[in-house]
């Protein structure tokens, strides 16, 4: 079995675009790692798990950027988690928008089979690792254990309380859930 992580992009690598007042990121200037995620990647990798980013991507659907332009700005990302020691095996996009109702779209699984199609993956040993409600929701219809961080999307854990699909877990950013994944959150 192979060891994977799958990580949402925006909130949970970098920052959400609406720091700068957008919906979505599109273009290498707006895009920002945030704090400890490099090290974060650097260090699942050196545990020796596959990390997966998989993301909705609607912007391109929607016309706001073209899918060359993802793809420059998932190079760059790749070239600079490279640069800090990490990596990631595999980025999986969904470009389309929610009324295209198509397979891949989170919260539906078909980002995680792609991702892993040819690998042996028990995904209740696996964590899905995301900003948002609909995150959680797709950790959970692949049966991955979920960790929401406030990084994002949600700031508070409070709101979290209406959702019918909560996290099996809550930390505040990525490396506090990759210390929680490794075992050295000394809370855990």
């Amino acid at each position: 079995m192979e060891k994977f992580i799958f990580l949402d992009r925006d909130g949970v690598i970098n920052r959400d675009p609406g720091w700068v007042g957008k919906d979505y990121v599109a273009s290498w200037e707006e895009f920002q790692f945030l704090p400890g995620a490099l090290e974060a990647i650097r260090k699942l990798r050196d545990n020796g798990y596959k990390v997966v980013a998989i993301s909705n991507q609607a912007g391109v659907g929607r016309g706001v950027y073209t899918k060359e332009k993802l793809d420059e700005i998932t190079g760059k990302m790749l070239r600079q988690i490279e640069d800090s020691g990490g990596e990631i095996h595999s980025v999986q996009y969904c470009i389309h928008k929610k009324e295209d109702n198509c397979g891949c779209r989170k919260p539906k699984t078909g980002l995680f089979k792609k991702a892993t199609e040819g690998f042996r993956v028990d995904f209740e040993k696996t964590y899905f690792i995301g900003d948002t409600k609909q995150d959680i929701e797709a950790g959970r219809n692949i049966g991955a254990k979920t960790i929401l961080v406030l990084s994002g999307k949600v700031k508070d854990e409070k709101e979290t309380e209406g959702w019918e699909i909560k996290p099996d877990f809550i930390k505040k950013d990525l490396m506090e859930a990759v210390k929680f994944i490794t075992r050295e959150d000394s809370s855990h």
